[in-house]
C-alpha cells in the first residue's frame, strides 16, 4: 500500500461509517436512509469457453502468509512424529491444529460472504490532484457479522495499490471508507471491480474473491498557471472593452441625454437640473476567437516513439494550460486537432468540455490517400 487510507467525513473509527439498516449519518449530523442495494449479479457469459472456464474456477482464492506457513510446516511436523511414534499426546495435538485449519476456513467464508460493494467516483479528476474514491460496504447477514475485511480497487491496466480495511461491519449494516489517489496520466480510469479479502480469524491463510463492478472517471490533464499578455488599448479583445460607443458595462465618459437613451443610464451626480440630464457613455464589448492547433498525427512509418509521445504529452498541457487561462479572461476557445477534431468552449460553458475533449484525444496515424492511378 503506497498510501494511507483516508477514511470518510465523519466516520466513527477504523473501520469507517457504520449505522444499522442502511442508515449512514450526513455531514451535518442528520442521519440519511439510504436503501442497502442487492448482492452483485454474475456477469453474463459472451461464449462457451468463457463458461466452462468460469464454471471450473475457484468461488475463493486461499493464499498463505507467513504466519500460516510456520503453522503449516509445524503440523506437518508434527503429524510425521505422530506417525512415526505413535504417541497419542501427538495424534491429539496433530488434530487440534487440523481443527484449527477447518475453523479457519469456515469463519473467514461466514465473513466475505453476503457483501455487496459500492464506489463512489468524484465527478471529475485532473493529473497532479489528489482526489477521494468512495467505497461503501453493506453486509446482508442477518446475524452474522464481518471482521476484518481489506477492500482493494481494481483497475483495468494498472497494478492495485490502494485497499481500505474494515474492522467490522455489523449484520445488516453499512460502513463508508475512502482512499486517496493522485493520477500520473491523463485519459479514461476504468474500474472493474474489488478483490474482497480477510485473514480472519489467526491471520493463518488470506481467502479471497472477487466481484464484478463497472466504472469510469475521466482524468483531465494538468493545468499550469499561464498569465496571460495584455494587450494595447483599442485593440484587444476577448471580454475586454473596445474603444467605442457601445452597451458594456465599461463607462467611458458621460455625455447630455439625448432622444432615445436609454433612462437607466441617467448619471444623476451630474444631473442636477430637472431638463439637462447627463447620461453614462458606456463601451462595446467584443470577445477574441482563440485557435489552437494540436498535431495529432504521426506518419505511419516510422512509428512513433517516446520523444514523440512526450513532445504530443507537453503539447497538450500547454494548449489545457492556455485555454483555461483564455477562459479565465472571457474569450472563446477552439481545439483544433490535425485529425479532423475539434472542440470549443465559452466562459459561459467553462473548461470542462475542453479539458475533457483534451482528456480523450489520442494519437493516430495519418490518413492514407489511395487515389487510383490514371489510364494510360
Amino acid at each position: 500500500m503506497n498510501s494511507p487510507v483516508v477514511p470518510a467525513p465523519d466516520s466513527g473509527g477504523p473501520g469507517g461509517q457504520e449505522a444499522p439498516d442502511g442508515e449512514v449519518p450526513s455531514s451535518s449530523g442528520r442521519v440519511v436512509r439510504r436503501p442497502i442495494p442487492p448482492l452483485a449479479p454474475q456477469p453474463e457469459v459472451r461464449s462457451a469457453s468463457r463458461n466452462f472456464f468460469k464454471r471450473w474456477r475457484p468461488p475463493r482464492k486461499l493464499k498463505l502468509t507467513r504466519e500460516g506457513k510456520y503453522f503449516i510446516g509445524v503440523t506437518f511436523g508434527v503429524g510425521f512424529a505422530a506417525i512415526n511414534t505413535g504417541n497419542n499426546l501427538l495424534y491429539l495435538l496433530l488434530g487440534m491444529l487440523l481443527s484449527l485449519i477447518v475453523v479457519s476456513g469456515v469463519m473467514s467464508e461466514l465473513s466475505l460472504r453476503d457483501l455487496a460493494v459500492v464506489r463512489r467516483l468524484p465527478p471529475r479528476a485532473q493529473v497532479g490532484r489528489a482526489h477521494l474514491v468512495e467505497i461503501e460496504v453493506f453486509n446482508h447477514k442477518k446475524r452474522v457479522p464481518s471482521y476484518a475485511i481489506e477492500i482493494e480497487d481494481l483497475r483495468a491496466g494498472q497494478p492495485a495499490d490502494k485497499r481500505c480495511f474494515f474492522l467490522k461491519i455489523s449484520p445488516r449494516s453499512t460502513q463508508v471508507a475512502a482512499y486517496r489517489r493522485t493520477p500520473a496520466r491523463r485519459g479514461r480510469d476504468k474500474h472493474v471491480g474489488f478483490r474482497v479479502a480477510t485473514r480472519f480469524p489467526f491471520g493463518l491463510f488470506e481467502k479471497s474473491r472477487e466481484i464484478s463492478a463497472q466504472g469510469d472517471l475521466i482524468i483531465y490533464p494538468a493545468v499550469d498557471p499561464i498569465t496571460l499578455p495584455s494587450d494595447a488599448a483599442g485593440e484587444r479583445s476577448g471580454g475586454a472593452t473596445a474603444m467605442s460607443r457601445g452597451t458594456g458595462d465599461e463607462v467611458l465618459g458621460v455625455r447630455p441625454m439625448r432622444e432615445g437613451d436609454d433612462p437607466r443610464d441617467i448619471y444623476w451626480r451630474k444631473s442636477t437640473h430637472p431638463d439637462h440630464f447627463v447620461m453614462r457613455e458606456r463601451g462595446r464589448e467584443t470577445r477574441r476567437d482563440v485557435s489552437f492547433l494540436l498535431e495529432s498525427t504521426y506518419s505511419r512509418t516510422p512509428l512513433p516513439g517516446e520523444e514523440w509521445s512526450a513532445r504530443f504529452e507537453r503539447r497538450i498541457r500547454d494548449v489545457a494550460s492556455r485555454a483555461v487561462a483564455h477562459l479565465k479572461r472571457g474569450d472563446t476557445v477552439m481545439v483544433r486537432t490535425t485529425g479532423g477534431e475539434r472542440a470549443r468552449s465559452t466562459a459561459t460553458n467553462g473548461a470542462d468540455p475542453l479539458l475533457r475533449f483534451l482528456a480523450l484525444l489520442e494519437a493516430r496515424p495519418e490518413p492514407t490517400s489511395d487515389k487510383p492511378e490514371s489510364p494510360a
